[in-house]
């Protein structure tokens, strides 16, 4: 593993990013033919959450990337908005501590209209996971966080400066070259992710079609370093009186640092507002004249909606922006791309393991393009209420916008981004007819009352589907039966969870209830939860043979082709 040469650090004079050695593999000289069972192909936010994810789970990688440091060079901060299911997720892996320690914590949202709040939630009230709500930090703190995990994890075979310049789909396997400061050499690999992000050149050479939109709207962002202000929620604008009567985000980050998103005036030329004496006059308005600020990074930007035909082609599967694009309202890019790997890494673990059969990582595919398309379709309705593209739309907003003043239903309507969140999966070969929903990580207790969580056990399984059989009163004969299913070389355990403050018998107890108000389970039923926190069935009055037939299911052992 290719060590950092320096930290990611903020100096006067903006942020130094860490830079890290070039990687020349001994196939280079010698000319062989490198094998591998897994290649990740790029080194942004979903590969490398990728990368964390399987060598938590025991699973060896090697990882490519044709730069050698982390975020853009530049240091804009692209994605800094980490919902709660990302957070989630950052926490098995092992580094949302630092997240929290680095980065600003919020739950509360304020919408504007004017001068005036028109709509205000506080996704604190409520929330029983472990992780907040949301935690703001700029992305290339978080890719840090992640190269730094790796590095300690010792499991994925990091490659700097490695450029994939050629992929060739064989009948069981795919063919990479790539390129390196030294030449060139070859990987023969069994699967390849490709998490090269939204340009894709593998995607390109395979031939994947992807549907693709663009949208005309345009915006500036304005990163500033401003010490005076401390209001860690985020605000938006639909009419700011400061920016023209157009859109305005508002967020704070690590480091004291604002991103301040403004919408633009549609005939603006982008390069004009983008100059640094230019932004600097938008964001002193915005400001006000009494607070100090400097410019940290500046940039203008459009957006495009894009998805991919499918996530898998053979042995190839495609993650993050790779597989799909959207407008960045809500934050739903990079906490896709984080939800993508965890979707996927389980089940290429258990596919690696021998576990489960190939057909498992279809429903990768069907999975998590579904939540995309379903992204897609939430952020074009934001960008629809923030840019109107008819006279109708243009007075219909105008109607909302004043109705909400006074009325609580026409403020649930204004739209200025709606936060992501974790998606609920289609019934399928994996997942109960009912359907499924995402768990957060609640919190349990262990054998002898010790304090846990549905991620520490999970955590502990690694690949293993965890079933929750809750105890009827008194001597039930089920507690014991179905609290031995699953074990050694099976990807499925099954355990006793009790409601209340009740002993521990080689179990689990929910003394918050927190899990039981989630699930609605009841004495006699029996929780399914795969290893990324979903349930995939609640069978009530549950036998052995239909608990173990469900756990079993819901990691494709035995129930795909």
């Amino acid at each position: 593993m290719a060590m950092h040469a320096s930290t990611l650090r903020w100096t006067p004079s903006g942020y130094e990013l860490p830079s890290f050695a070039a990687v020349t593999p001994p196939h280079v000289a010698d000319g062989s033919v490198e094998k591998a069972r897994l290649v990740i192909v790029g080194g942004g936010l979903t590969g490398l959450t990728l990368a964390a994810d399987l060598a938590g789970r025991g699973i060896k990688a090697v990882l490519l990337d044709d730069d050698n440091t982390v975020g853009v060079r530049g240091a804009s901060s692209r994605g800094m908005v980490w919902a709660q299911k990302s957070l989630e997720i950052m926490d098995r892996i092992g580094v949302v501590d630092r997240m929290v320690e680095k980065g600003v914590t919020w739950s509360v949202g304020r919408t504007m209209s004017g001068e005036e709040a028109v709509y205000s939630f506080n996704r604190a009230d409520g929330n029983a996971s472990r992780q907040p709500p949301f935690v703001n930090l700029q992305q290339f703190y978080l890719e840090w966080f992640l190269v730094e995990r790796l590095e300690a994890l010792g499991k994925v075979d990091l490659r700097w400066n490695n450029a994939v310049t050629g992929i060739r789909a064989g009948e069981n396997s795919v063919f990479l070259t790539v390129g390196t400061e030294a030449g060139a050499y070859e990987i023969e690999a069994e699967w390849v992710v490709d998490a090269t992000g939204a340009n894709s050149r593998l995607r390109e050479a395979l031939g994947v079609a992807a549907d693709v939109s663009r949208h005309v709207d345009r915006w500036c962002i304005c990163d500033a370093r401003c010490t005076d202000l401390d209001r860690p929620e985020r605000w938006t604008w639909v009419d700011a009186p400061f920016n023209g009567g157009r859109a305005v985000w508002q967020h704070m980050m690590a480091d004291n640092v604002w991103r301040l998103d403004y919408q633009l005036d549609p005939d603006g030329d982008p390069d004009e507002v983008a100059r640094p004496e230019i932004a600097a006059e938008r964001v002193r308005a915005h400001l006000g004249p009494d607070v100090d600020f400097e410019l940290v990074w500046v940039g203008p930007w459009a957006y495009r909606m894009q998805l991919l035909d499918r996530f898998r082609a053979g042995r190839v599967l495609f993650a993050g922006d790779a597989a799909h694009v959207m407008s960045p309202f809500g934050a739903r890019g990079g906490n896709s791309g984080i939800q993508d790997a965890e979707n996927l890494g389980w089940k290429l673990a258990l596919v690696l393991q021998g576990l489960a059969p190939h057909a498992l990582l279809d429903t990768y595919d069907a999975e998590r393009r579904a939540a995309a398309a379903e992204n897609i379709r939430v952020t074009s309705r934001t960008a629809r209420f923030l840019a109107p593209q008819s006279d109708f739309e243009r007075r219909l907003r105008k109607a909302l916008l004043e109705l909400a003043h006074e009325h609580a239903f026409a403020r649930g309507i204004v739209n200025t981004g709606r936060l992501s969140v974790a998606s609920d999966y289609a019934p399928s070969a994996i997942i109960d007819e009912g359907g499924g929903f995402c768990l957060g990580n609640l919190p349990l207790r262990g054998d002898g009352g010790t304090e846990t969580s549905l991620n520490g056990i999970m955590a502990a399984l690694g690949t293993a589907a965890l079933g929750l059989y809750v105890p009827k009163p008194g001597l039930d004969p089920m507690r014991a039966v179905i609290s031995g299913i699953g074990g050694e070389g099976l990807p499925y355990v099954a355990r006793t969870l009790d409601i209340g403050q009740g002993a521990e018998r080689c179990g689990f107890t929910d003394a918050g209830g927190h899990l039981q108000a989630a699930t609605g389970a009841a004495p006699g039923d029996f929780i399914v939860v795969r290893p990324d926190l979903y349930c995939t069935a609640i069978i009530h009055d549950a036998t052995a043979a239909a608990a173990e037939a469900a756990l079993a299911r819901s990691v494709g052992f035995g129930s795909l082709a």
